[in-house]
């Protein structure tokens, strides 16, 4: 109760602008409960205190800033830098270990996801950089996850209003388990969608790798 009386004169004094700056610091890996401040900012959108459309586009914006700041630092500085300086934002050399060894699981797809995994989503942007991943690549992951993210945690506010504190809890226990369902249906909705345009691509593949089969004999004669 004490941190979300803290957050609610936070947004007293400072409005819209606690999302942006909150998350961007957070994504800096410095203290802020990023979560929890966008789930009290979706049921502020609930009583009408606040507008929803405008948080989203504040907190999307601070948490896609602070994690391509993070990818810059980790692409110039490299590892050497972070495991001298590290402890200053709070990157121990464990969490590091942890986030290296999420992204030999998950590889780039990790950026995405590691939003909702607990001591990860704060270091996938310097690891993403460390190991010198293209940032076009980087920023579909980062910023298409970054969306979903904010969305997620707004929305928890906005749609259960005062019972949102109840549902973030079970959320934060089960975010991975709930988002890995969501993208899961989501993917089979596509290939659902588009099941003719990939069986015809498939076929076309199938059909140039026969003709390439075909002629390699006769290129042996």
């Amino acid at each position: 109760m004490e941190m979300l009386r803290w957050i609610q004169e936070l947004f007293a004094s400072y409005g819209y602008s606690v999302l942006f700056f909150g998350l961007l610091l957070e994504f800096i890996a410095l203290p802020f409960p990023g979560e929890t401040t966008m789930a009290f900012a979706g049921f502020l959108s609930y009583t009408g205190r606040l507008d929803f459309l405008t948080l989203v586009v504040m907190a999307f914006t601070g948490t896609t800033a602070g994690m391509t700041i993070t990818y810059f630092i980790g692409l110039k500085a490299g590892m050497p830098f972070i495991q001298r300086y590290g402890k200053w934002f709070l990157f121990s050399p464990a969490k590091l270990e942890k986030t290296q060894h999420w992204f030999e699981r998950y590889g780039s797809f990790l950026i995405s996801i590691g939003y909702f995994i607990p001591g990860v989503r704060h270091f996938t942007g310097y690891f993403a950089g460390i190991i010198a991943l293209p940032f076009r690549k980087f920023a579909m992951y980062a910023y298409g996850g970054a969306l979903l993210w904010v969305l997620m945690f707004l929305g928890i506010g906005k749609v259960f209003g005062p019972q949102w504190m109840g549902i973030f809890h079970l959320f934060e226990l089960y975010a991975l388990w709930i988002v890995s369902g969501i993208l899961a249906i989501a993917a089979i909705f596509m290939i659902y969608r588009y099941r003719r345009s990939i069986a015809s691509r498939l076929m076309r593949k199938s059909a140039v790798k026969q003709r390439a089969k075909i002629k390699e004999p006769s290129k042996g004669r």
